[in-house]
């Protein structure tokens, strides 16, 4: 069984949903309970993403990536958190710095940070929240000083995505004074001296992806690595992240599609007093609502994606998929739970693991309070 139909999917993103399905079913299912058990980063799972082209691929054609819209990223991270969240996480987040540069940086820059990801020869990451917090873009402490031809990088990143393995990471800092105007993005090469990075271990979920807490000590980065105009970092980052929310909202899709699948078969297979349990009426109605809430999600998200792609509102629209699915996903993952009993319980079965991975994506890009006073703030139809 596989919820994902491709009935909701642009026809032109259907061959990469596709091969995205292949590659989680002969690389990333297979591997996913014991990347699960150990945390180990999944490093050659990775290699064979890129040598596919679906690892590092979200990178404009001119540039050597293959062009895809969003509604290729998300039809791919449906499919691969679909087969576990930790691994899929860590292929999406291989190009996350580079979406960032190809937005909001120079064609020069452009055409220095974004070829090797294309080509899969690194990886990137991003570092925006802080040990203080992450939602408050505009509280963050991390202070980037200008110093002739540099900028000079002093403060503590923490949650930061690919932070030991990234070859560079786009970081956000305080460039000005603490307010919406006085942030800005910088590349920098995780080589530079004063780059300390720390994995962050015992995680609950997502475990085979990749965070770490940074510490920024006097890293030294040309001026030539600010992506924008000074000051321009608050709003560049807001506006990738209506981008982010609909891949997030994804990933709620995904684990909805693997728990449901799991309480179905589960409850189909199993007898208890000599009956199957999917005889029972309430069981069944609560296969049948865990669905109702997975396809209204998946609706939402869709026609989401569609508004952000087109800039129609896209604020609004990213905030409310965002929220909405990564809530089903938590509802529809503790029902699968529920409905496998005590064996439920168990961290090695699939609806187990979807229950701990659910947990994240409704924190993570913003937590979902945050996204339910956007999505208000933007409403479209609201009198201004």
């Amino acid at each position: 069984m596989n919820l994902l139909t491709p009935s909701l999917v642009p026809e032109g993103a259907r061959d990469v949903k596709a091969a995205a399905a292949e590659f989680a079913d002969e690389h990333v299912r297979p591997n996913s309970t014991e990347h699960d058990a150990t945390g180990e980063y999944p490093r050659e799972i990775i290699r064979e993403a890129q040598a596919a082209g679906l690892a590092g691929s979200y990178v404009p054609e001119e540039y050597g990536g293959a062009g895809w819209t969003l509604a290729h990223r998300l039809a791919v991270v449906e499919e691969w958190f679909r087969a576990d969240g930790g691994i899929g996480l860590a292929l999406q987040l291989v190009d996350f710095g580079a979406k960032v540069v190809a937005m909001t940086g120079s064609e020069e820059q452009q055409a220095e940070w974004l070829p090797p990801v294309a080509a899969g020869d690194v990886i990137t990451g991003m570092a925006a929240t802080e040990p203080s917090g992450g939602s408050d873009l505009a509280g963050m402490t991390t202070t980037a000083r200008r110093e002739g031809d540099e900028y000079v990088i002093d403060g503590e990143k923490y949650w930061t995505s690919n932070g030991v393995d990234a070859d560079w990471i786009v970081v956000y800092a305080q460039t000005g004074e603490p307010e919406h105007s006085g942030y800005s993005l910088f590349v920098v090469p995780t080589e530079l001296d004063g780059y300390e990075p720390e994995e962050i271990t015992g995680k609950m979920g997502l475990r085979a992806s990749q965070q770490a807490r940074i510490n920024f000590d006097g890293v030294r980065v040309p001026a030539s690595n600010r992506l924008g105009a000074e000051g321009s970092g608050f709003y560049n980052l807001a506006s990738f992240f209506n981008y982010g929310r609909i891949a997030v909202a994804g990933h709620g899709i995904g684990l909805a599609a693997s728990a449901l699948e799991a309480a179905w078969e589960y409850v189909h297979d199993r007898e208890l007093y000599d009956e199957p349990v999917s005889d029972k009426q309430t069981v069944r109605h609560r296969l049948v609502e865990s669905r109702e809430q997975f396809e209204a999600a998946r609706a939402l998200t869709w026609e989401a994606c569609e508004h952000v792609m087109t800039g129609d509102n896209p604020a609004f629209w990213a905030s409310l998929a965002k929220s909405h699915a990564t809530r089903a996903a938590e509802d529809i993952a503790q029902t699968a739970v529920q409905l496998h009993g005590g064996e439920g319980l168990r961290e090695e079965t699939r609806a187990n693991r979807a229950y701990r991975d659910a947990k994240y994506p409704s924190i993570y890009e913003g937590a979902n309070a945050i996204q339910r006073d956007l999505a208000y703030g933007h409403w479209p139809e609201r009198e201004r």
